[in-house]
């Protein structure tokens, strides 16, 4: 079968960036697909390709785009609950002691996986990835092995984790077309029978650490040494660490002295200096098993909040950020390419801003890569379901761990955001079951990262937070001025009636040093086009007017003494949301260095950036990017 896929191995960044070995297939390309919307492929064993019945498969896919979309091939949007994937794939027989993992980025939202017409899997939880070990379903006498993938995801279920997927016929309001099926890389991965599950590493600045939690397919036949190098960005060895395993968790604390002595501040990941430090970690190989070897890179910083800041190393730091919906017209939420997803951070970068808040998506990794790589900070958000039931509850908790799991080591994200503007749970002040579980959203995310801020709810209706994110829509500057503009008319907005409908915190709560972030504002619209439905917070009708009407906006929150960051919505358009500062095919509405001059401008709350900023400047222009 003829690749469609843009890349190949050789080429490709790898779909899990931290987590890389060389001995991969990417699996992206032509696939052969059929809808099901009848649902009665299982009964029909169509899993059972080639066994001699009518074959179902009457079309092909260009994996991993959304049947939805363009460029799929496909480019049906209606309801299609049940679609199926087949594929032949030449695999050469596994050695001694070798395993094969088939790995799925992200399948939304129920994934059923057979190999040669024996059921290898399942998963649920549309963005999340999984790995299954497919060996002992491989045939040593085909030429190639046939993976078949049942994917179900049922249009109008509200219980479904979907984000801002439409369970409507068409996009609506806010919510954008379905991105079903197959939407992130698929791989094939040999490694030995035991090996290396997983890597979680997490900064300790104050002891001069780094902390690595390793996963093992299974206990080791016997000890087993685990090796750890990490590497300076000029190639110096920082840090070697070995260490005893036995069992299926090892943690180790691995020592970089150069974090206690002058070079400290060059070593630290930051959006002006995004250094990352590259990591090997090995599984020594012993008489009776191979090696394992798996490449990443760990950034050193930390992120907290005191004194009503945000700080990331220890020190306060505005935050910049646009709302990221992570939406291309041509591929949904797949990115139409890995280019794409560079280019999107950079766009973002040029634009002023030092943050984005990935809205209602889980991004893909090799986005977050370079997120990393680039230097961007990122808020982590759950893709929301839309009823309250226990369900819902089930699925989100369940997946949202996953994906905690899956990002735990990016330096990139700074916050975790499990809900948003209390989307499916709509009876907050009146129903304490719904209370109990939007405190129970942020606990759990502590419990699993305490390392990080993390909110119960983004916008308003806060229960227990790190950070207060309040979400203001209003199109006109002055009222964001009698809002946050002194001490007095922000605890106002706080304590009282919130600037919408919604309160910002549920109970009468007065703030313990956590920062106000206002996290979604602006939302202007401009350059609708004639005819067509559109959505927006308010309305330009020329280029003078954005300039105007934006750098208003942003300057009065820039202006607040009291407020420690923003997030301005948004980034692009995104089909009938036209209140971008980029159109839908990332083109600037106003020149990049105009809007960059309004998002830059130093904060009242903070004005020390000035200073830092002067510093920052003089250091390159010496040639010193390690100066503090």
């Amino acid at each position: 079968m003829t690749d469609a896929h843009p890349h190949s191995p050789a080429t490709a960044l790898h779909p899990r960036p931290q987590f890389q070995r060389d001995n991969w297939t990417d699996l992206g390309g032509t696939w052969r697909f059929a809808f099901d919307d009848d649902d009665r492929g299982v009964d029909q064993r169509w899993y059972e390709v080639g066994s001699g019945g009518p074959d179902p498969f009457d079309r092909t896919i260009v994996v991993p785009y959304p049947p939805e979309s363009k460029l799929s091939g496909v480019h049906e949007p209606g309801f299609h609950p049940v679609m199926w994937y087949e594929r032949a794939v030449p695999v050469a027989a596994p050695a001694a002691g070798e395993r094969v993992l088939l790995h799925f980025g992200a399948v939304d939202y129920r994934a059923t996986v057979w190999v040669n017409g024996r059921r290898r899997g399942e998963h649920e939880g549309g963005q999340s990835p999984f790995t299954l070990d497919i060996t002992d379903d491989l045939d040593p006498a085909l030429d190639a092995q046939s993976l078949v993938v049942r994917a179900e995801d049922r249009p109008r279920d509200v219980t479904q984790p979907r984000g801002k997927q439409t369970w409507k016929a068409e996009p609506h309001a806010v919510f954008y077309d379905r991105t079903s099926g197959i939407w992130q890389p698929v791989w094939l991965e040999r490694v030995p029978a035991v090996h290396l599950s997983r890597l979680a590493w997490t900064p300790d600045l104050a002891a001069g650490a780094v902390v690595l939690d390793a996963e093992l397919s299974r206990d080791p036949d016997g000890p087993r040494t685990l090796r750890v190098r990490l590497t300076g960005p000029d190639g110096e060895v920082l840090a070697e660490r070995s260490g005893r395993v036995d069992r299926d968790t090892v943690r180790m604390t691995v020592d970089i002295p150069a974090l206690g002595g002058p070079d400290r501040p060059g070593l630290l990941w930051s959006p002006e200096d995004p250094t990352l430090i590259d990591a090997e970690v090995v599984l020594e190989e012993i008489p009776s098993a191979p090696a394992d070897r798996v490449t990443g890179y760990v950034g050193l910083r930390s992120t907290g909040y005191r004194d009503g800041f945000f700080l990331l190393n220890g020190r306060p730091y505005y935050l910049r950020m646009a709302l990221e919906q992570g939406f291309w017209p041509e591929s949904h939420l797949a990115a139409p390419g890995e280019e794409a997803l560079r280019r999107e951070v950079e766009l973002i970068k040029e634009l002023g801003f030092t943050g984005a808040r990935i809205h209602q998506k889980a991004e893909d990794p090799r986005f977050l890569y370079w997120c990393d790589r680039l230097g961007l900070l990122v808020w982590g958000e759950m893709a929301n379901a839309f009823e309250f039931s226990e369900r819902a509850v089930t699925r989100l908790t369940t997946e949202w761990q996953a994906l905690m799991r899956r990002d735990h080591s990016h330096p990139c994200i700074v916050t975790w955001v499990p809900l948003n503007e209390s989307w499916g749970t709509p009876q907050l002040t009146a129903s304490a079951q719904q209370r109990a579980y939007l405190s129970a959203l942020y606990h759990l995310t502590k419990a699993l990262d305490p390392t990080r801020p993390a909110l119960s709810n983004e916008g308003w209706e806060h229960a227990v937070s790190d950070i207060w994110g309040v979400h203001d829509y209003t199109p006109d500057p002055a009222s964001l001025t009698r809002r946050y503009g002194d001490a007095a008319a922000l605890a106002e907005t706080l304590h009282g009636a919130g600037p919408g409908r919604w309160k910002v915190h549920l109970e009468a709560t007065e703030r313990n040093g956590q920062p106000v972030v206002i996290t979604e504002f602006g939302g202007l619209s401009y350059l609708p086009e004639a005819g067509q439905k559109w959505f927006g917070y308010g309305t330009v009708g020329t280029p003078e007017e954005l300039r105007e009407q934006f750098g208003a906006l942003v300057g009065a929150i820039l202006d607040a003494p009291g407020v420690s960051g923003f997030c301005y919505t948004q980034l692009t358009d995104t089909r009938q949301e036209k209140n971008g500062l980029l159109t839908e095919d990332r083109r600037p509405k106003l020149p990049p260095e105009e809007i960059r001059a309004i998002v830059a401008r130093p904060s009242r709350a903070l004005p020390s950036e000035a200073v830092d900023a002067h510093r920052r400047t003089a250091a390159r222009a010496a040639g010193d990017a390690g100066a503090p």
